[in-house]
């Protein structure tokens, strides 16, 4: 796994926690309006697991837990076992995902490796292709939704508001995707930062 960002202290990446987060390069996703390309191309300096292991055990006593987002985590199969690194320094692990590989998911929920996750939901199903510029098998967003709504954790789901890819008939059908679920952000664009797609920033 490469990890190519790091942010020693972080009050906005897990509600209510005061964490270190750690960006995993690669992406199987390649949503035009993504603020983080360098990541989903996997380009950059790879920085030391190690190193980030031991700040975070000198550090544990001052911060609740570590975010890991991307990128998308989930593509890469040692990701269970940085996870276990983490959780053996009694600290909570908070997942961002697309939601792409359930059996992951399933994985580290059943192995107790997760404290919360957030899932981004790109558009509806109708539209999810052209919101992350991919072909994909929608049947497994539908199963990761599932999974994480039964799981015994707590967890969001999110939406960023692209007008071009998100419109109030997308809207209508991701609430129906996510019916029952306990939180849903809408969050808002922000096109000044680097884009896959910077026309968008127009």
């Amino acid at each position: 796994m490469k990890i190519l960002g790091f942010i020693r202290t972080s009050l906005v990446d897990y509600p209510g926690n005061i964490v270190s987060t750690i960006f995993t390069g690669g992406c199987n996703f390649r949503c035009p309006f993504c603020h983080n390309p360098e990541l989903v191309e996997s380009k950059g300096q790879e920085l030391s697991q190690s190193k980030i292991l031991e700040f975070l055990e000198q550090r544990k006593h001052l911060t609740d837990g570590v975010c890991i987002t991307g990128g998308e985590p989930t593509i890469h199969s040692d990701l269970p076992e940085l996870v276990k690194k983490i959780k053996s320094l009694k600290l909570k692990v908070k997942l961002d995902t697309n939601g792409t590989n359930p059996d992951m998911l399933k994985n580290l929920l059943s192995s107790k490796l997760l404290d919360y996750i957030a899932m981004d939901i790109k558009s509806s199903l109708n539209n999810y292709s052209k919101a992350t510029s991919t072909e994909l098998d929608l049947e497994k967003i539908k199963e990761s939704i599932e999974i994480i709504k039964s799981s015994n954790i707590d967890y969001e789901f999110r939406t960023t508001m692209v007008k071009k890819f998100v419109s109030k008939e997308d809207l209508i059908g991701i609430c129906n995707l996510i019916k029952g679920s306990k939180r849903f952000y809408l969050q808002q664009f922000d096109p000044r930062n680097n884009l896959i797609d910077n026309s968008l920033k127009k």
